[in-house]
C-alpha cells in the first residue's frame, strides 16, 4: 500500500530533523510505520493474500533494522520515537 503524496509531505514534515530533511531514520520509520498499518488493515480484510503479507514482513524487517541502527547511533532519539510512534513497550 502506497501513501498519498500529502500524507506523506505531512509526515516527514512531523518527523524531519531540519529544514531539508527527508532520510533521517525517524522519518523512515515513521512511513514505515504508515505503510505497515495501512497493510494491516488491508489484511484483516483479505485474510488469503499471501504477496501482500510477504510485502508487509519486508516492511516488519526494515523498519526493524532502521530502529536498530537509531538504537545503537542515538538511544534518547529511539527511545523518543517509540513512544512518538507507540510501537512497543
Amino acid at each position: 500500500m502506497s501513501i498519498a503524496k500529502p500524507q506523506k509531505a505531512q509526515l516527514i514534515e512531523d518527523y524531519r530533523l531540519s529544514e531539508h530533511d527527508t532520510g533521517s531514520p525517524e522519518v523512515q520509520v515513521a512511513l514505515l510505520t504508515t505503510r505497515i498499518n495501512a497493510l494491516i488493515d488491508h489484511l484483516n480484510k483479505h485474510k488469503h493474500d499471501e504477496g501482500s503479507r510477504r510485502g508487509l514482513l519486508k516492511l516488519v524487517g526494515q523498519r526493524r533494522r532502521h530502529l536498530a541502527y537509531l538504537k545503537r547511533k542515538d538511544a534518547q532519539r529511539y527511545q523518543q520515537l517509540i513512544q512518538r510512534l507507540g510501537l512497543r513497550k
